[in-house]
């Protein structure tokens, strides 16, 4: 690459930080500094970015030419405030935030000391391991920046070898909130499946579900609610009762925390589904009508009255 070499400085050295600052450094990019507060931190630190110094927050900004900053979203704005009011900001620094909530507005207080600022999110989910490097390679990157700013985040992303994609400023929540929505209740979703299987006895539950999870993904990324398939994309108003029914009685036998709120999931879900399923009218009150409608758990040990 013949873009100019930084001095780059990690404000969180977590799995998000840890790994584009190793990422960085492999394109030629000096490390001056991470800050790293838990032992988790430390650690990965030492793997991903051997021989960088651990430093506290003022000495990596005075020596940094870019500071990436990769903590939390809600810790976000304090920090941005909280550095800017140190008054050690150099004019004409470069600040790169990672996170898909915020765009540079967050940044403002960088900015009006003197910085170029720029949002970047890379729109995967970070073990915090070198398993994650190649996993950057064609990963779609959300940036934000004013446009004079724009060719030097491309730029960045370049370097990382993802796929630049222009978030503006006033889309960043929503476009946060499908990557979370689609990510962490994938999870879930799954963590749920995986629960019922396993309570039944089936062994290697995740292996179990592989095929057909992962032919789900792939037809609902191709073909989006036409993929869908099943008893309410069917209309079988039955099925789906009998589904909320052994639902609700694994919930109320629920031994795991967490794994006690399948059937209000399911229900929420199937409903979603029920909406984009396209079914003539009267299967559609049918499937609604059994989701509407309260299902008791059954007691176990309790004798059958004559």
């Amino acid at each position: 690459m013949n873009a100019p070499r930084l001095g780059i400085g990690i404000i969180g050295a977590g799995r998000v930080g840890a790994v584009l600052g190793a990422a960085l450094r492999a394109q030629g990019h000096g490390i001056v500094g991470a800050y790293a507060v838990s032992d988790a931190s430390r650690d990965r630190a030492a793997d991903l970015l051997p021989g960088v110094p651990l430093c506290d927050v003022p000495t990596i900004v005075e020596r940094a030419e870019m500071l990436l900053l990769a903590v939390p979203d809600d810790e976000l704005p304090g920090l941005a405030r909280g550095i800017a009011a140190s008054g050690i900001v150099p004019g004409g620094q470069l600040v790169v935030h990672t996170s898909g909530a915020h765009g540079t507005d967050v940044l403002a207080p960088l900015a009006r000391a003197g910085s170029a600022t720029i949002a970047l999110h890379p729109a995967m989910t970070f073990t915090g391991t070198r398993a994650d490097l190649p996993r950057l390679s064609g990963c779609p990157m959300g940036i934000t920046a004013a446009q004079e700013i724009l060719p030097v985040a491309a730029a960045l992303v370049v370097e990382l070898e993802g796929r630049a994609v222009v978030i503006p400023e006033g889309d960043r929540i929503a476009y946060h909130a499908a990557l979370a929505h689609a990510s962490n209740h994938l999870v879930v979703l799954v963590d749920q499946a995986r629960d019922i299987l396993a309570r039944i006895g089936l062994e290697n539950p995740g292996a179990y579900l592989q095929p057909l999870l992962t032919a789900s993904l792939d037809n609902a990324l191709a073909h989006g609610a036409a993929a869908l398939t099943g008893p309410v994309s069917r209309g079988d108003a039955e099925v789906v009762r009998a589904h909320l029914e052994a639902l609700t009685d694994l919930d109320a036998t629920a031994v795991r925390a967490g794994s006690g709120d399948t059937t209000e999931v399911y229900r929420a879900l199937a409903r979603a589904a029920l909406e984009r399923a396209g079914l003539d009218p009267e299967q559609a009150r049918a499937v609604r009508a059994v989701l509407d409608a309260p299902h008791e758990a059954v007691d176990p040990t309790e004798e059958e009255q004559p």
